[in-house]
């Protein structure tokens, strides 16, 4: 059973533990929990007894239900130092102080909390919070390091604010990134690091192209599959940049650096500018076909013969992903090229021609038949490889659906794996 599996529009019960260690990000724990339950899962935290001078026991008992203990000793009749960790389906701990990590790569089982992620065999994803002086010590590296080895997930902390005036890496991720996570990886497995250092260029979001000062020219696009590949190649370990369009308030992948473009004239200039230094190019952006032959400086009026609005002369827009292929051709980059193609009728037969007449790698179709996939959290189709492949992309969350396409990906020589997702 996988967090997607559902009952009518229930996600089937899932045992899930929330761990949680002394920080000042404890608060931000309970809306993983909160996140959690409401997607139907049943929540046990497992706080540490630092992590209730943050948050008291009440608090998390009321929000998951379930009663809170952080000893060995406690309930020592239902042996629960053992059976948390045996029932857990998933274990999360957010926020994962420099501490906690270091107990658990060390094999420690001196709480219930270590002893929970030691005795666990399901996915386990820890979510960093600390100073950046302490995530960058070489101590609490080589504990990621082993800890990734084991094959758990230990995610890349957000860039921002921290405790004080201070600033940088070590920010805790927002809940609702953590919890999609590791959903994800719930459903996907451990994410690898076969990006590690890789340069990943990706476009995002619907462009806009104006008729006056007021109106424009745009598309249902969310930007939220292009940011879910930024946020998966992230955590395995890309260098990312996003050039997004308009897009919905979505939270920024760890590390990531945000473009921000409003029309395609606009993304293809910062693509190509940017095209060179690129492992990786996905373009995912729904890029207007055509814009209008001509800007108003100020706002047409309904009525008046000169601003007649009945009739609006449109030109062809650049095509960006053809371009980039060009840039390619011409030894300019040796980026793998991944395109995207909606459909809404016929998406295999438009999709291999389109990718034929790109000449990119890769292709994500999809259909978009009935307003689907835009804007929505869930995405599927097929991703079709410039070799004749075709693979099946069940239907899965944007996240879920980022790891298929960047396996395929890898599997191109953008990363180190060698093998393409079944």
């Amino acid at each position: 059973m996988t967090l997607s599996e559902t009952k009518g529009d229930t996600t089937a019960e899932y045992s899930v533990v929330v761990g949680v260690s002394g920080g000042i990000a404890a608060y931000k724990a309970c809306h993983v929990v909160r996140d959690f339950k409401e997607q139907g899962c049943d929540v046990r935290v497992v706080p540490t007894p630092n992590a209730l001078e943050f948050v008291g026991a009440a608090t998390f008992e009321a929000l998951s239900g379930n009663p809170v203990d952080t000893g060995v000793f406690t309930r020592v009749d239902e042996v629960q130092h053992v059976r948390v960790g045996q029932e857990a389906d998933l274990v999360v701990i957010a926020p994962a102080t420099a501490d906690v990590m270091a107990r658990i790569a060390a094999g420690r089982a001196d709480d219930l909390l270590t002893a929970t992620v030691l005795v666990a065999t399901c996915p386990v994803v820890v979510a960093p919070a600390m100073h950046t002086e302490m995530w960058n010590n070489p101590a609490t590296q080589a504990n990621v390091a082993t800890l990734r080895s084991r094959g758990i997930t230990v995610l890349e902390p957000a860039h921002g604010r921290l405790t004080g005036k201070d600033s940088g890496p070590g920010r805790m991720l927002e809940p609702a990134q953590i919890a999609d996570l590791a959903r994800t990886v719930a459903e996907t497995g451990a994410f690898g690091r076969g990006l590690e250092g890789k340069r990943v260029l990706i476009s995002a979001g619907g462009t806009q192209e104006n008729i006056d000062p007021v109106r424009y020219i745009g598309n249902r696009s969310s930007g939220r599959q292009g940011f879910a590949l930024g946020e998966v190649a992230a955590q395995r370990g890309a260098k990312v940049t996003i050039v997004a369009g308009a897009v919905d308030e979505l939270e920024t992948p760890a590390g990531a650096e945000i473009v921000r473009v409003r029309s395609a004239r606009e993304m293809q200039d910062a693509m190509l500018e940017r095209v060179g230094d690129a492992d990786v190019v996905i373009m995912a952006a729904a890029v207007a076909d055509y814009r209008p032959e001509h800007e108003a400086d100020s706002k047409l009026k309904k009525g008046i013969a000169d601003d007649d609005l009945s009739t609006v002369r449109l030109v062809e827009n650049p095509d960006i992903l053809k371009s980039i292929v060009e840039k390619r051709d011409a030894g300019e980059t040796d980026a793998v090229i991944v395109g995207f193609a909606a459909e809404t009728d016929k998406p295999l037969e438009y999709g291999r021609a389109k990718l034929e007449r790109k000449g990119a790698d890769l292709l994500m179709v999809n259909s978009v038949a009935g307003g689907k996939v835009f804007g929505e959290a869930r995405n599927q189709g097929w991703i079709l490889g410039a070799d004749g492949s075709t693979v099946e992309v069940e239907d899965g969350s944007k996240q879920v659906v980022a790891v298929r396409i960047l396996d395929a990906v890898e599997a191109l020589g953008g990363g180190e794996v060698v093998s393409l997702p079944s």
